[in-house]
């Protein structure tokens, strides 16, 4: 039988949809239809409230922290049909960087990539679209659509795979990533 370890008091007004711990398990984040996400700092089973994220305009579904090898950062999506990027800057708040709203409909999932792959995040969205956006090393993206994927509810996970150069002696490994999705 689970037991509870602790307690965390989000502060947030309404539902929370999302919490997710970064890497190192030094951060906590969550989300909530408040609109907001906060971030709280973790030490052992405390948890203090370091800053308040707004910026969307609807309910925020969903969280995924980049891997640290390409920063401090932490993507959200939301009903108002919008992923944003928030990156900690080097005097400890966090700021939003990137907006990507190509989306007609609510963005219900995201789901950043292995390092080994690259910096790209896979979002899901009701309009049946699947969106994968890359970064470029400039703090920019470029972004791919697969359309009418159906409305999807979740990105389950990317994983990584490599091409094994013992089968395919003549090619080098190439990263690539398969996308689990569950659709509506």
């Amino acid at each position: 039988m689970a037991s509870v370890i602790c307690k965390v008091e989000t502060q947030h007004e309404n539902m929370i949809h999302d919490a997710q711990m970064d890497i190192y398990g030094k951060r906590l984040a969550t989300c909530s239809t408040d609109r907001t996400i906060r971030i709280f700092e973790v030490d052992k089973n405390q948890y203090k409230l370091i800053q308040t994220l707004s910026g969307h305009e609807g309910p925020v579904w969903q969280l995924s922290w980049m891997h640290p090898m390409y920063g401090n950062a932490l993507a959200s999506c939301s009903y108002d049909k919008k992923v944003l990027i928030w990156r900690e800057t080097d005097r400890g708040q966090w700021v939003k960087y990137y907006t990507h709203d190509i989306h007609a409909s609510s963005v219900n999932s995201i789901q950043w990539s292995p390092p080994d792959t690259g910096l790209m995040l896979a979002c899901g969205s009701s309009d049946g679209n699947i969106s994968i956006l890359q970064g470029n090393g400039d703090d920019k993206f470029t972004y791919r659509l697969i359309e009418k994927a159906h409305g999807v509810n979740i990105v389950f996970t990317i994983v990584s795979l490599t091409v094994p150069p013992v089968i395919f002696s003549y090619l080098k490994p190439i990263p690539y990533f398969l996308l689990f999705l569950c659709l509506v």
